[in-house]
């Protein structure tokens, strides 16, 4: 099929099916019933995931054929293309899932009929994820597993969760780590919200007691967790980097556009804040431009390092705009609650802009991988590294 003809096909597709009537989302971590009505049509007519195998509910498209699609779908606003790029569990469980895993799982995340979420960080292992103790031990065709996770997003509404949990002891504690697709719907696994600054409950402690998970859902073979660890990190971060949550009570242009923002407090004049302004701009763009690059590289196969940098780079642009709109407000930024919307925003995005300095890996993490894997420079030394993880110390 030609770029043209491919272009024709989706524009009469999207003609004769999308009427751009879809509520707004309740929240990140669920997808209402018209939204899952809509995304099964799209991947019914593999509009999803294009690059994918056409066994997978792709079209074995190139990477320039998908955008094509891409671009398609946002020209009309309509969502659900684009899901092999950005659909952070679909991606691992295509790249590293047994078929049976695939069959059972896939379509269903795609459609948003199953909801997921992310089961690595411990009390004790949390920016050292190769310190985890969470156990999986095997039992016939099954593993059984026990242990506690935190800061979990989403663990409430989620179906299944990507675990990593200790399979071997007797070796090195990057060795000994495997990767799963825990079912969060089953006896033994307990979710307990956790209370933020922002008066959300989005983290989530998980305890998880005797809870069991078949051998076809784990990913990339026994004891091989931490490789599908890394590229399933580098995805998060791939999607932390393109952006992050945005106003939440003033929906309008101005509140999400930070020079109408300048325009409507009457400061787009003032030299310092423009400057202050062209400065967060510019960081957005370069952003964009370096994202692009690590994406790149991830589509040639390899962990991008340079994730860590779009990544790092967002965190440090949302506290800079939150701090711009604080100055933009002035002493009007004290205000707060629903009838101040713009000093809520204000408030509520400064305090949010911690979240992205933390989840994923902590700005310091970051800032350790891009020293080490795209400067060159020498690795922090690790003692314990090298010895099997049962003689490794814990507080």
């Amino acid at each position: 099929m030609t770029d043209e003809e491919l272009r024709t096909e989706v524009r009469a597709w999207l003609a004769a099916n999308w009427k751009n009537d879809l509520p707004a989302r309740a929240d990140q971590w669920t997808v209402g019933p018209e939204q899952r009505a809509w995304l099964a049509k799209v991947v019914e007519a593999r509009w999803a995931v294009n690059r994918w195998p056409s066994e997978w509910c792709g079209r074995d498209l190139s990477d320039a054929q998908a955008k094509i699609i891409e671009r398609e779908f946002a020209a009309v606003k309509a969502p659900g293309a684009g899901q092999d790029r950005t659909h952070l569990y679909a991606i691992t469980a295509l790249t590293f899932g047994t078929d049976v895993m695939k069959a059972a799982l896939l379509k269903g995340m795609l459609t948003g009929e199953i909801n997921m979420c992310l089961l690595y960080s411990e009390p004790g292992a949390g920016s050292d994820l190769a310190g985890i103790r969470t156990r999986a031990t095997r039992d016939g065709e099954e593993f059984v597993v026990n242990g506690q996770k935190v800061w979990t997003s989403g663990a409430a509404t989620a179906d299944y969760g990507m675990l990593i949990a200790r399979t071997d002891w007797d070796v090195p504690k990057h060795n000994g780590i495997s990767f799963f697709f825990l079912s969060m719907k089953q006896p033994g696994v307990e979710v307990r919200p956790l209370r933020q600054v922002t008066d959300e409950s989005h983290f989530n402690e998980v305890f998880i007691t005797d809870a069991r998970v078949s051998a076809d859902f784990l990913l990339g073979g026994l004891n091989n967790g931490w490789r599908v660890l890394q590229t399933a990190l580098a995805y998060e971060r791939s999607v932390m980097g393109d952006g992050a949550r945005g106003p939440r009570r003033a929906g309008d242009g101005a509140a999400n556009d930070l020079v109408a923002l300048a325009r409507e407090a009457g400061k787009l004049d003032d030299p310092v804040l423009r400057q202050d302004l062209a400065k967060v701009l510019s960081y957005r763009r370069l952003n964009a431009l370096n994202n692009a690059r690590a994406k790149a590289d991830l589509a040639q196969g390899t962990s991008s390092s340079i994730m860590s940098l779009g990544k790092l780079a967002m965190s440090r642009i949302l506290h800079e705009e939150a701090r711009l709109r604080t100055a933009l407000l002035g002493a009007g930024s004290l205000l707060d609650g629903e009838a101040f919307p713009r000093a809520d925003d204000a408030n509520f995005l400064t305090l949010n802009a911690y979240f992205t300095s933390i989840g994923g890996g902590t700005d310091q993490i970051q800032r350790n991988i891009i020293g080490e894997r795209v400067l060159s420079l020498p690795k922090e030394p690790e003692i314990d590294r090298t010895i099997p993880f049962r003689d490794v110390r814990a507080g």
